[in-house]
């Protein structure tokens, strides 16, 4: 048996660490800013009894949010600078009213604990239970936020979650991007163009054949040329004081939107269906593997250590092992965390890890 503090601070360790108890408790002994990513998801207000109590039946809505912002503001100290905390929560209904609880949770932790929101995820489970229902719509999907503490210099593996691009190739002579363009059409609107002055003509040929070049040599797999008088929308708008863009296109009379040759990011709604994988019988709302790894190969680098203040049985924990991650999975149900040492198991190291109380 080890300490937190033992595991956070022996980098040799690889196995999982788990520790029960009540997860304000837990964390206020983390040392500050030890902590590379947090991925959770706790329980939702007024949906189930878990084993060991905790969170989620309080008499108000606004209670349950104070409680859970307690935790919250923890989680912020001992997330690394560079670190991302991902939050998974549904909502609940009372009195035939949709309480908005995750929402509310998001804006008060950018509000009240200095949390940058960078992205809302939409999961969309692609299946929900049977409604009963006869006056509001199923709901299948649930929001997964993604918080920083600093706007820039935070981990972000981008290229590990890219779409695969389409290659570009030289056809008939001629360079082809990845979903066709050759240059040809905008040559022609270039040409046609009545806006455009005689030396903006000039340059944009020019700068047209500098981007195939480009295409040709694997540095970018496709490109749009966006031209002035060419009938062609303006991305994020004509108002050159809000668009960059405008203002380009005012100024030189075209500009292009290049795709990265390692291809494109992926979008914010994930569709991964909430699988049972582990045939559980005392935990019924664990997350599905899925859900967890893009947030920890994304923003967890190599050997980083993950946490998960509500790791139920341990998936977050699970992934991250698979993902050559260490994690810290902290419940206060003694059942839930032997699932997740069971589960864990399989890689063979959990007696350097293990289970600690606090």
């Amino acid at each position: 048996m080890i300490s937190v503090d033992e595991y956070i601070n022996n980098v040799a360790l690889s196995a999982p660490c788990f520790v029960r108890g009540d997860a304000l408790k837990v964390l206020s002994h983390l040392p500050e800013n030890c902590i590379d990513c947090v991925v959770t998801s706790p329980p939702y207000y007024m949906k189930r009894q878990y084993l060991g109590g905790g969170i989620g039946l309080e008499k108000t809505y606004q209670e349950y949010i104070d409680n859970l912002l307690a935790i919250v503001k923890e989680v912020y100290r001992v997330l690394k600078p560079t670190g991302s905390f991902w939050l998974n929560i549904g909502d609940s209904y009372k009195n035939k009213q949709l309480l908005n609880i995750p929402y509310r949770v998001a804006i008060r932790m950018q509000d009240e604990q200095k949390w940058i929101l960078r992205n809302t995820v939409i999961w969309d489970k692609m299946k929900g239970a049977m409604s009963q229902s006869k006056d509001s719509l199923g709901c299948e999907y649930e929001p997964m936020f993604h918080f920083v503490k600093k706007k820039r210099g935070y981990y972000y593996d981008s290229d590990a979650v890219r779409k695969k691009p389409r290659s570009a190739h030289v056809e008939n002579g001629a360079v082809v991007s990845a979903t066709g363009v050759s240059g040809v059409r905008y040559r022609r609107k270039i040409e046609l163009s009545t806006e455009l002055t005689e030396e903006q003509k000039a340059n944009a040929y020019k700068a047209l054949e500098e981007v195939l070049g480009r295409i040709k040599n694997g540095e970018l797999s496709d490109f749009r040329m966006v031209i002035k008088g060419a009938n062609q929308r303006v991305t994020n708008g004509d108002t050159t004081s809000l668009s960059g863009r405008a203002k380009e296109l005012q100024e030189k009379g075209y500009y292009f939107l290049f795709y990265n040759p390692d291809g494109s990011m992926i979008s914010d709604v994930w569709q991964i269906i909430p699988e049972d994988t582990q045939g559980r019988k005392l935990h019924f709302a664990s997350f599905p593997e899925d859900l967890v790894k893009t947030p920890i190969i994304l923003t967890c680098p190599p050997k980083g250590i993950v946490l998960d203040p509500f790791v139920g049985t341990g998936t977050t924990s699970y992934v991250a092992t698979q993902l050559n991650r260490r994690s810290i999975g902290i419940d206060m149900a003694q059942e839930y965390l032997e699932l997740a040492e069971h589960r864990c198991s399989e890689f063979g190291c959990l007696n350097s890890g293990g289970l600690e109380v606090i």
